[in-house]
């Protein structure tokens, strides 16, 4: 089963959250969609070689009903030389209303600073009304590692949702926590979408175990169809729980 098959993305608006793998999961989506637009309703790096071309538009349907070659990025305009910004998700909706089956949308709806964990902001995610998958993401390197920025973004968050304390060892049960979590992973997800978790960076032999045990805790937390292993530097889906 390749990645866009075990988050259901094909022809659906699938929207990435959390922390650990966005980014590579966008990418790794888009290059396995036959139509794919990749977006963002918050600020993302630079991707040209991700795609065949990065339009900076107001008419992001315009741009799209004039692609030649795919996958595509749409981005609302530029800050320096470093991020793009992206649409509000009413701009989003408003595009995605016009498109056929035939085309995927990929989004990056919130921001995590490279870490491999996160729970996010008051104002986070971004996520359009359209969406049809919100893929909440988390590093199964992140257990083991301690509650403190180096590794995650916005521990206080964190601490919140668990019953960590700054400086603690991050179980798998706290990873899960999270990610089942309505302030976590889960937040403000539209209605009728679903949820599709994902443990990124599964390495090694290790590190599957490890993932498995964060999908078992997710099961026991919330009501998912299932729970994706990937590593996705890889391209690879390691397995489906």
């Amino acid at each position: 089963m390749d990645l866009s098959e075990a988050l259901t993305a094909r022809g659906n608006v699938t929207c990435v959250v959390g922390a650990g793998g966005k980014k590579s999961t966008l990418y790794a989506l888009a290059a396995q969609l036959e139509r794919a637009v990749v977006t963002a309703t918050v600020r993302i790096p630079p991707f040209e070689e991700q795609v065949e071309d990065v339009i900076v538009t107001d008419r992001p349907l315009e741009a799209i009903d004039s692609a030649e070659s795919w996958p595509i990025g749409l981005v609302a305009g530029r800050e320096g030389s470093d991020r793009y910004l992206g649409y509000d998700p009413e701009t989003v909706d408003d595009f995605v209303a016009d498109l056929g089956p035939e085309t995927s949308v990929v989004v990056k709806a919130d921001g995590a600073r490279t870490r491999w964990f996160k729970a996010p902001n008051d104002d986070e995610p971004q996520l359009p009304t359209a969406t049809d998958v919100v893929v909440p993401i988390a590093s199964a390197k992140i257990v083991g590692e301690r509650l403190d920025e180096e590794h995650v973004h916005r521990p206080e968050r964190v601490a919140a949702i668990t019953d960590l304390e700054p400086g603690d060892r991050i179980t798998a049960g706290d990873v899960a926590t999270v990610v089942a979590s309505d302030r976590g992973g889960c937040k403000d997800v539209p209605h009728g979408a679903t949820v599709i978790p994902l443990a990124n960076m599964v390495d090694t032999p290790e590190l599957e175990e490890t993932a498995r045990e964060i999908a078992s805790e997710i099961h026991e937390r919330r009501d998912v169809p299932r729970v994706v292993l990937a590593q996705l530097l890889e391209d690879r889906v390691v397995d489906v729980v």
